[in-house]
């Protein structure tokens, strides 16, 4: 970002006493924000393999099916984009889906080695670890020479409300360190000379980062674009701007070339592939921001444990502002004093850091307005641009994650003026420290609620299951796998990553087609099996069953080509406690009586109904 000291030349050379100094900064930030990253992961630390995330086990269940069907698919010669593992019989286009394609691969030897659950936890952990190490380095290295700045700032954006709220399960959005390094390689198109070289460089950083996080790529390239816009049409940057433009276009060129190449297939895939989708499943006016959201405390926090949370979001994985009176209040405070002491150059980039973060609050209360959990009828932006191509498959919440970096620059800005000033009044500085603490320490993360889950049956983990499916037959346990009931993408991770074989399973956590006005969905569309056994589990009431029930079930069974049923004992119910007893009287109304098979329940379908 345009500051002094550049992103292009780094700060100056520092004597060997200070760089002892900064050294020892650097480890300090280090421990800290591993310690922190631990500390917000504690709860799976106890048992990965049992444990699972209390606000959202479902998407938890989704990353570690993605994790292991990515190095199956890698080892084994599979597309990594596609597969019909799941939703027989049309399968399931990934690369509309968080696919973290690159997380798969790199890490698909530690997964046949210890385990998706594991393997999941540790990129969690290093996910936080890293976005606070790399911010740090990009504020250390080339926006303000306090290492204690560096580290208020990195810090505070690695762990703020909407990181840890997303820690709830979401790889993709906690890979935050891709950020900085967009920034970094964005701004060294500037560089004469480069273009080719940088804009190479960053089409493959491009690509990286939409096969890790896709839809926070498209809104890290909406916020720079936005930014640079602001900063290059400031009177004080005109030149400098005009005099850089050339280049910059060049490496731009290049950088759209690459990633168009490497990125040609997904992105084919996207737009135009089978099991597309136009859209989201996910209503807009649920998923925005409530504008008492930026003024509130998260639930996940020191405030939130004192009771000072609330529950304006949508759910505890998307409190995506949530920054409190205190900080707003700080960083008002701190831009006001950085622009009265800032000279033209940097008052451009307060100007711009302003605008940016004032646009994308606005759009984040999505196409209507919201306060503290009402409804108003007072239009908003989103209401234009969300109806844009790639702009309506965006939740409108999640804009406001880019006011976060945003707050912990002007933090970063002002403690490192603060340092670099001459001596103060000490109540001058203990009111500045206090200020600080009043803001920050309300914020600092909790550890994420964590619960047991229930294991994988025997039945699976011993291999059995491989006596009753026929090689790539299909195999599904009930109620049959959707978000709420993730058993079945759990189980069949466990056989990828095992190397056990494959099963096919009906259904699955993904998003597909078949929502209202062509929109996508989340799941498939139900038929009469799911719609039964999901009745069964929810309430305890078996259905009567008719012959009319038979009939739709059997043409289920046909459409699935399912070969065995397969009832746990203990059934994982993602937001409500399954009644297993009812399953099974459902089940045996429908298939008849089923067969006691290691720690489960089965029912062999006949050929005649498959």
């Amino acid at each position: 970002m345009p500051s002094s000291p550049s992103l292009a030349t780094g700060p100056a050379p520092v004597s060997p006493p200070r760089a002892v100094r900064d050294r020892r900064a650097d480890l300090i930030v280090v421990l800290v924000a591993l310690a922190l990253a631990v500390w917000v992961t504690s709860g799976l630390w106890r048992d990965p393999n049992v444990r699972t995330i209390t606000a959202n086990s479902s998407d938890q269940a989704l990353f570690e099916w993605l994790l292991a069907f990515g190095g199956h698919a890698v080892t084994h010669g599979d597309n990594p984009l596609f597969t019909y593992l799941i939703n027989v019989p049309d399968g399931v286009n990934l690369a509309v889906n968080t696919s973290i394609t690159v997380y798969a691969v790199v890490f698909a030897p530690l997964t046949y080695l210890i385990g998706p659950p594991a393997t999941f936890l540790v990129i969690l952990t290093l996910n936080l670890l890293a976005t606070a190490l790399v911010w740090y380095w990009l504020l250390s290295r080339h926006l303000v020479r306090s290492r204690l700045a560096a580290g208020v700032g990195a810090l505070f954006i690695a762990y703020s409300p909407g990181m840890v709220s997303h820690a709830n399960a979401h790889l993709n959005w906690t890979a935050g360190w891709l950020v900085p390094l967009l920034i970094w390689r964005l701004f060294a198109l500037r560089r004469a000379g480069h273009w080719l070289r940088d804009g190479v460089i960053l089409g493959v950083l491009v690509a990286v980062a939409f096969s890790i996080a896709a839809e926070g790529l498209f809104f890290t390239a909406l916020a720079l674009g936005v930014f640079v816009a602001i900063w290059a049409l400031h009177p004080a940057n005109r030149v400098e701007a005009r005099a850089a433009l050339p280049t910059f276009l060049r490496g731009l060129g290049v950088t759209a070339v690459v990633a168009g190449v490497l990125l040609s297939y997904p992105l084919w895939l996207h737009f135009a592939g089978p099991q597309r989708f136009h859209g989201t499943g996910f209503d807009p006016v649920i998923h925005s921001e409530d504008i008492a959201a930026f003024a509130a405390f998260p639930r996940r926090s020191l405030a939130g444990e004192a009771g000072l949370g609330t529950s304006l979001a949508p759910n505890p994985t998307e409190e995506n502002s949530f920054f409190g009176i205190p900080l707003l209040v700080l960083t008002v405070i701190c831009f006001v004093v950085l622009w009265r002491r800032a000279d033209p150059h940097r008052r451009a980039t307060l100007w711009a850091l302003g605008a940016l973060a004032l646009i994308f609050a606005v759009l984040s209360f999505g196409p209507v307005a919201k306060v503290d959990g009402r409804r108003t009828d007072l239009p908003m932006p989103f209401d234009l641009v969300g109806q844009l191509p790639v702009v309506n498959a965006a939740l409108p919440a999640r804009l406001a994650l880019v006011v976060a970096p945003v707050i912990g620059l002007l933090l970063a800005y002002t403690v490192d003026q603060l340092r670099a000033a001459p001596p103060r009044y000490r109540p001058t500085e203990l009111a500045w420290v206090l200020g600080f603490a009043v803001a920050l320490v309300p914020l600092l993360p909790t550890p994420l609620l964590t619960d047991e889950r229930e294991p994988i049956p025997r039945f699976i983990t011993s291999g059995t299951w491989r006596d009753y499916v026929s090689p790539d037959g299909v195999l599904t346990p009930v109620p049959l796998t959707v978000d709420i009931y993730p058993d079945g993408q759990r189980w069949q991770a466990y056989a990828l990553s095992h190397r056990q074989g494959e099963f096919e399973i009906p259904g699955g956590f993904f998003l597909g087609p078949g929502g209202p006005d062509g929109r996508g969905r989340i799941g498939p569309v139900p038929r009469t099996l799911s719609a039964l056994m999901d009745q069964a589990g929810r309430t305890g009431l078996v259905p009567i069953v008719t012959d009319g029930t038979i009939r739709e079930v059997q043409s289920d069974l046909r459409h699935w080509r399912i070969e065995t049923v397969v009832l746990a004992d203990e059934v994982h119910g993602a937001k409500f406690e399954v009644d297993e007893a009812a399953l099974l009287r459902t089940g045996t109304a429908l298939f008849g009586e089923p067969q006691r098979v290691d720690d489960v329940w089965l029912w062999r379908i006949p050929p005649a109904d498959r």
